[in-house]
């Protein structure tokens, strides 16, 4: 299929189902994204933060997103994460995902040295000129340690270095600053990377989104994206507020003993388990697993959202 611009609606950051050796689950992924076809969903992002991409090999990332561009054959559009520290690794990342079939790439700016805007700047520009798919900012500062400014995205956005910009900043001012800016450079997609604020983000004006929760609810997003597209804003808040509670799963795991990411990426793939949809919830490692008490937890969150 041609890549849709801008692209628009739901698109979860697709969970990597991982075997108890902690090799890709190539079935439990396919079911997965079998789950996410069914619920509705406009289009995957593979490789992201949720995707535990920084934790998978070389070798693992070629093999995810082979598998599922393999698998959709085309129903919808399949985006895929280039996401390393530098300009040279990054741009090989986006020659073997290109290769694997994927549509457009998604990268961050660089990381682990200290950037300034004209190197951040450079690093896209550099990017777009080699890639053959199309190029999208991902703004998540508390990973990379750069904001991206509202007014360097535009000017990439007016120049067509970058297609959009997945938000996963927290920073919803500048975010309303570049979904108002971006309305002047049309195909330009502005999505939130923020579970809670879907409805506020739609409002504003935002294309879509692409919620990590998503993977377990999908259909939850995609109704609430269809009851924002119908101007329901009383539907929406409800269901906004369903997948709020729901959210509240991702804080199950004990803060003494593991970090946030690991109690998220775990709880989200323990509901995964739960609800039949992959064998193994195990997380890469370093995370920390969750505990039997914990797992239960996150069942009761299905449970009270309609999920079980």
């Amino acid at each position: 299929m041609t890549f849709p611009v801008p692209l628009t609606g739901v698109v979860p950051p697709v969970c990597t189902p991982l075997t108890p050796e902690r090799e890709v689950d190539v079935p439990s992924l396919l079911r997965l994204v079998d789950h996410l076809v069914e619920g509705g969903v406009h289009g995957l992002f593979l490789l992201g933060s949720t995707s535990e991409a920084a934790f998978l090999t070389d070798r693992q990332r070629r093999q995810v997103v082979s598998a599922v561009v393999g698998h959709v054959g085309g129903q919808l559009p399949v985006i895929a994460g280039a996401i390393d520290m530098t300009t040279p690794r990054v741009l090989d990342h986006v020659t073997a995902v290109t290769a694997a079939g994927a549509q457009a790439v998604v990268v961050t700016a660089p990381f682990y040295t200290r950037t300034h805007p004209a190197e951040i700047v450079h690093h896209y520009r550099r990017l777009a000129a080699v890639s053959a798919v199309p190029v999208i900012a991902y703004d998540i500062p508390m990973a990379v340690h750069t904001k991206l400014p509202a007014d360097l995205v535009l000017e990439l956005a007016a120049d067509g270095v970058l297609a959009g910009l997945k938000d996963s900043s927290g920073d919803l001012g500048a975010f309303r600053e570049v979904v108002t800016g971006a309305r002047a450079h049309a195909g330009f997609s502005v999505l939130t990377g923020s579970e809670l604020i879907v409805d506020s983000a739609l409002a504003l004006g935002a294309d879509g989104c692409v919620p990590g929760l998503g993977n377990v609810d999908p259909h939850g997003y995609v109704r609430l994206y269809r009851l924002c597209r119908a101007g329901d804003w009383a539907g929406a808040r409800a269901e906004q507020e369903r997948l709020c509670a729901l959210f509240g799963l991702v804080g199950v795991g004990d803060p003494a003993r593991m970090g946030g990411g690991s109690s998220a990426l775990g709880a989200f793939k323990a509901a995964l388990r739960l609800r039949g949809i992959i064998d193994c919830p195990v997380t890469a490692e370093p995370q920390v697993p969750l505990s039997g008490e914990e797992t239960e937890k996150v069942g009761k969150f299905l449970a009270a959202a309609g999920l079980l």
